[in-house]
This record gives C-alpha cells, structure tokens and sequence, in this order.
C-alpha cells in the first residue's frame, strides 16, 4: 500500500513541495527507486548466508518504518521545507541532510526486504512434491495479486490524502500500513518452515572462479564423471547436488583433483559448486533482457504521472488525482491474475504438462512484447494530448487516455514480474535462491537507472541536432517537449530487445528435475510443534546433517 503510492506520486512530492523541476524530480525518483531495487541484493545476501529470511525481513522492515517516520515529520513541517528559488532543486542544510537520509534508509529497508520475503514464501513448499510444485507457481501469482490489491489501496486512498488532506497524512497512514504488515509477517513466526543460512553465495562463486583459474593449465579429463564430488554417505552439507552440465567447460577445471592430492576448499571444489556458478552465469543474459522493459515501466511513474496532471482530471463530478492513474493497470492485474491461475493455467497444464502452464521464459517473452506495445500507444496518446492543449488549452482530454498504455503494461507486468521471480527461485542452487530471486529486482534498479541515463543522453543530444536547440525532455511544461519521440524510442528499444531475449531465452538450459539429487531440508523454527498426523515432533535443528528421506518423513 504505502511503497506503490509512493512510488507514484512522489515526483509530484518533488516538485510542489521540495521544489524540484522537471526531469530533476523524474530523475531523483528513478534513482532512488534504482537503487531500492538494487540493494535488494543485501537482503539476499544476508538471508542467504547469516541470518533466517524471517529475520532478515524483520529488520529490514524495521529500518523501512523508521524512514517512513522521517518522511512523515519533514513533510508535516515547513522548517524541513525549501523555499522556492527557481534552480533544478532548492534543498540545502538540515533540510537537505534530512531529504537524502530518509530516502536512503527508505531505499536500504525497501531493498532489503523484498530480496528475502518471496524466498521466505516459497521455501514454504517442497518442489519434489508433485502437489506442492503446482501450489508453488500458484504462490507466486497470489504474492502479485496481493501486491496488487494493496498497491491499488495506495495509489486510490493513500495518494488521493496525500493530495487533498497534505502528504503527512499519506506518509503517517504508509508507516502504519508497513508497521501493521511486519507485526503480521512476525505473528507467524511459530509455523513457518525456515531454511537454516548456509555458506557465503560470495564466497562459493569466488572460490569456483578462483580455483579454476588456479587450475587453468591442467587438461579436463575425458569423463564428467571424473571431476571431483563428493558422495551423499560422505557429505555434511544441506545441499543439493546437481548434475554435470557441458557449458562453461572452462569452469569445470575448478573439479579437478590432481592426483596425490588433498580435497581442501581453495584447492578444489565440487561438481555441484561449479554447476552452481554456471547457473547464475547462465541466468544473467536472461535478466539484462528484461532491463529495457523495466526502463519503460520507469517512464509510466515519472512522465505519464506529469502527463495526467495537466489533462483533464474529472471523472464526473469526481476529481482524479493523476498519481492515482496507475490504478487502471491494477484493476486489470486485480481481475485478470485471478482469470489466469483459475482458467488458463489449467487449461495449459493438460496441454503442456507443466506445472505453471507454460514455461517462465514463456511468460517473461509475452511481458517483453507487451511492453513495447505500450510505448508505442504511450506516444500516440501523447502526441494528441499535445496537439489538443496547444489547439484549447481550457479543454485537455481525459486523464483516461492514459489507461491504455497503463492497462497494456500492467499485463505485461503480470506476466514478467511473476514468471521472473518464478524462475530465479526454481533454478537457483539451494544456498542462493534468496540471491537469486533477488535479480528480478535488480532488473528493475537497472532499469530505473537506465531510464536517468537516457533521460539525460536524450536531453544532451537532441538540443545539439535539434533546430530549436532544445531538448526532447528540456524544462517545465511538457506542451513543447517531444516526449511523443522519447515513448517510440523505448518502443523501437524493445523490440530490438526482444530478439535479443529470443536468442538467449533458447540458448538456455533449465534444470532439469532430474539433476537435483538432493534437496536441502526445510526446518520448522519452533522445534517444539506436534505434527498434526503422526504425533511426532519436528526434528531438530542439531539433526539438520542426518539423513535426508529421515528429515522428509519427518
């Protein structure tokens, strides 16, 4: 609720209130929206090697709540408010301090809990169970559906207080919200199964790549079965063991144990630990794919919010805050999530007999494709909005032109954002999966990032060649920029993107099911819970290194 009605209407924030311009306030929110999603990477990071994915949750949430408090008190006061001085921005001093810090820790509790809390959720089912595997993919589109729910409250009540009643009100009601979801999120503690920290991704990935370059002048050997592993009787790791695979052979000499020799960690490394890192090379073509697009969605929260505060806002006799623009996407993700979980995955399941309908990559390539339709009939919508304020500016159309590149990009949204969370928590090694499912919103920093630069190189370029000398983006009012060209340039940028996400999503290789040999146990938190059938007691964390059909009839 509070983060998406932020999202949205802070670059409204930005310039009414701290007196920013144009692009300064678009770029200032791409930029801190960039770096929410990128450090979300840390959260991975931390749950994955230190502390339960609960916990991290917890305390990220709590730095969340903390900067929500800042931003309530400095908007609810005009001694932390600039004064209007026509520049690019007016903040200095305390004021300054004050603005920068909150974002920061905003952006740091943001980050940090979304790359733990869809891995907390999905440890919650064992994918070598057939039922559970199909409830897995089913977990993913409720986690959207109820981001969407909550988000379509924000952008509707939480922005239209912001707007009417003052944006300490909006701030105060997102602290609540957020506090009020983490005390729900920690309620649950006692029941949920929690996978215990393992090693250091970091320090796996390293060691592979520096074993290998250690063992760069030996020959492979002629046999896969050769490279070193260790046996399941011989193991005292949680992990899974996956299968040797032929790409990236410069990787395997990481596996080679010379003869003679001692298995020392620095020495030599497992088949498993080098698929490991083939994995996540194999996965990062797939996730710059995916940047361009999330580089147009930056544009619907910037541009298209500034666009709809100059058109036409009533709707009847109400009037529509322009923030609140983007609950047209949700509305459609609210009806159609439901439509495609309940109607057309069962439908593609007793066609393609997989367990999410069709494959991740599938869904990731029809959001890439709807992605650039949306730029195309963003700058169509444009142009006449332009044409019809420069023509009668006391008549601007309707603010609900806007919602069909909105509507268009929200299913694109639908498809992408699940099928990626989907799919870098099903391949991602055991040990990583917090990490992993961390790229979907490193995709999204990327793109947010992307999207400064190219406002930036746009603006510098096209008033040099430009016979006015002005740039497509340049100043305050958008009646004589040519946003139009800057929409059909995102659009010609992904279908460009689009082949080259083809080429990549063909050349990838999944995991298959038959390559993980061995799952990590999934560990209940309190260890004193009666299982509901049997009587029996959940095994112990002490026992975490027995045997792993023991630990999954327990």
């Amino acid at each position: 609720m509070g983060f998406v009605a932020n999202m949205v209407s802070l670059v409204i924030y930005f310039m009414t209130v701290m007196y920013f311009d144009l692009s300064t306030s678009a770029n200032t929110l791409t930029t801190f929206m960039g770096a929410t999603f990128l450090l979300s990477l840390i959260g991975g990071f931390v749950s994955d090697s230190y502390l339960s994915r609960l916990n991290t949750v917890l305390i990220f949430g709590f730095l969340e709540v903390l900067a929500l408090v800042l931003m309530t008190i400095q908007a609810s006061s005009h001694k932390f408010q600039p004064d209007p001085c026509g520049k690019s921005s007016c903040l200095k001093g305390g004021a300054k301090f004050m603005f920068y810090m909150s974002l920061c820790m905003l952006a740091k509790g943001s980050g940090g809990v979304r790359g733990a809390l869809p891995a907390l959720g999905a440890d919650q089912f064992d994918q070598k169970d057939p039922k559970e595997a199909k409830a897995l993919a089913s977990f993913f589109n409720y986690l959207l559906l109820s981001i969407t729910l909550g988000a379509a409250i924000g952008v509707v009540a939480i922005v239209w207080v912001s707007t009417n009643l003052g944006w300490h009100w909006g701030f105060f009601i997102s602290t609540v919200s957020a506090f009020l979801g983490f005390v729900v999120l920690a309620l649950g503690k006692p029941f949920y199964r929690h996978r215990v920290p393992g090693e250091s991704p970091l320090i796996r990935i390293i060691r592979v790549i520096v074993v290998a370059i250690k063992n760069r002048r030996l020959s492979l050997p002629e046999r896969s079965d050769e490279l070193y592993e260790i046996s399941d009787k011989d193991s005292l790791s949680a992990e899974e063991k996956i299968k040797h695979t032929n790409q990236f052979r410069l990787l395997d000499k990481a596996a080679i144990l010379q003869a003679n020799a001692e298995p020392r960690p620095w020495t030599v490394c497992t088949v498993t630990q080098v698929e490991e890192v083939k994995v996540l090379t194999r996965m990062l073509p797939i996730l710059a794919s995916t940047v361009i697009m999330n580089t147009c969605l930056a544009q619907l929260q910037t541009f298209s919010v500034q666009q709809g505060r100059i058109m036409n806002l009533h709707l009847g006799s109400i009037v529509v805050p322009a923030p609140s623009v983007p609950v047209i996407p949700l509305i459609f993700m609210s009806v159609l999530i439901p439509i495609y979980e309940f109607i057309f995955v069962p439908f593609a399941r007793k066609i393609t007999h997989h367990p999410a309908g069709i494959t991740q990559l599938q869904r990731v390539g029809i959001g890439l494709v709807l992605s650039a339709v949306s730029m195309a009939i963003a700058g169509i919508v444009e142009v006449k909005r332009r044409n019809q304020a420069n023509k009668d500016p006391a008549h601007p159309i309707s603010l609900f032109w806007l919602s069909f590149q909105f509507g268009i990009f929200g299913i694109a949204d639908m498809f992408t954002l699940v099928g990626l969370l989907e799919f870098f928590y099903k391949e991602a090694p055991a040990g990583m999966r917090s990490l992993s499912t961390s790229f979907t919103w490193l995709s999204l920093a990327f793109g947010y990032f992307l999207s400064t630069a190219f406002v930036n190189i746009i603006n510098s370029v096209t008033e040099k060649i430009a016979p006015s000398k002005q740039g497509w983006l340049h100043g305050l009012d958008l009646n004589k920029n040519n946003l139009n060209l800057f929409y059909w340039f995102l659009a010609i940028l992904s279908c460009v993107n689009f082949l080259n996400y083809l080429y990549w999503a063909n050349w990838y290789k999944y995991k298959s099911e038959e390559s993980v040999l061995k799952e990590a146990p999934l560990l209940k938190v309190d260890q004193s819970i009666q299982d509901s059938t049997n009587g029996f007691s959940t095994i112990q964390v002490s026992s975490a290194l027995g045997d792993a059909k023991e630990k999954e009839s327990s």
